[in-house]
């Protein structure tokens, strides 16, 4: 007997009967299956989660600073109306109109807005223009946009300004108030720039010609869930004003996400008493069925004189 031969006869048949059967017992071919798996589903949840992530980073887009001042710019922009309110407490409220357009952007970003208001059935007469000046709050405070009002001084020239063709407005270089006027010259986009800084810096210390810095609203966005989209006021104590034996006027702002604008101008004198602006509560104006913007009044019309003695209504100081 030769148990070394039997031996090796028992294990050469079962090595051999394996391979015959299934190739699953071969420990290799276990490690490369399950080394396949495992890079699958890496990869299923590395592109699961880049595109969870994207999804994320769009749906929770973050609002940067000038897109706050853009989004007020657009809402103050149009021609909007005190009707209804009118209609419902007259004995308090006007039937006012209210318009602004875009007149140029400054080289800082800041949007330049014309602003006019009016009575309704007299457009043509503004009794109250303005320059706004909308960009976004200085990093120091909290708040996202600041919107700063200039009173224009030649009336005049920018009366009914929105109204007007294109071809009838003071042009970009001659709202900045350095534009050289009756010159045949082209004037290049770099020196309009340039003018356009120089026309901040000049708003910013109230020593510009066509302007005058009157008061400043800042306004943050309103929380989630309000109808309204931003909202502010002067900082306390307001700003200086002497129309009407006032000392200081106040100015409150809200903008509606419908196209609503609320505003509220209020003055006191020393002694805490309010001179002159509605007590009831703010001015409310909806946006126009269909805006004059499409409709030039005729030149004969805005170059004609007019009066500004609306004294009465007391809000035209701001």
């Amino acid at each position: 007997m030769m148990p070394g031969i039997g031996t090796g006869g028992a294990e050469g048949g079962g090595s051999e009967a394996g391979p015959s059967g299934s190739s699953s017992g071969n420990p290799h071919n276990n490690n490369n299956n399950n080394g396949r798996r495992l890079v699958r589903s890496l990869v299923l949840k590395a592109v699961c989660l880049v595109g969870g992530a994207f999804l994320l980073r769009k749906l929770t887009k973050t609002t940067t600073r000038w897109d706050h001042a853009r989004l007020v710019a657009d809402a103050l922009s149009g021609e909007k109306f005190s009707s209804e309110q009118a209609a419902q407490d007259p004995m308090t409220y006007f039937n006012l109109r209210l318009i602004a357009c875009p007149a140029t952007a400054l080289a800082d970003g800041a949007r330049v807005l014309y602003f006019e208001q009016a009575f309704w059935r007299t457009p043509e007469r503004p009794y109250r223009q303005r320059f706004y000046v909308v960009k976004p709050c200085p990093k120091e405070m909290k708040c996202d946009v600041e919107v700063a009002s200039y009173a224009v001084r030649d009336v005049e020239e920018y009366r009914n300004y929105c109204d007007r063709t294109k071809s009838q407005r003071p042009q970009t270089e001659e709202i900045v108030g350095w534009a050289v006027r009756s010159s045949s010259r082209s004037i290049s986009s770099a020196e309009i720039a340039s003018r356009q800084l120089q026309f901040a810096n000049q708003l910013a210390t109230r020593t510009d010609d066509i302007a005058e810095h009157l008061t400043s609203v800042y306004l943050s966005r309103c929380e989630r869930g309000q109808h309204c989209l931003y909202e502010g006021s002067t900082p306390p104590g307001g700003f200086p004003n002497s129309w009407n034996g006032a000392t200081r006027c106040t100015s409150e702002l809200t903008i509606y996400k419908n196209g609503e604008i609320h505003c509220w101008d209020r003055a006191y004198d020393d002694e805490g008493n309010q001179v002159w602006g509605v007590r009831q509560g703010p001015y409310e104006f909806k946006p126009g069925r269909s805006s004059s913007l499409s409709k030039p009044i005729p030149e004969s019309d805005y170059l004609s004189s007019y009066s500004t003695d609306n004294n009465h209504l007391g809000n035209y100081a701001t």
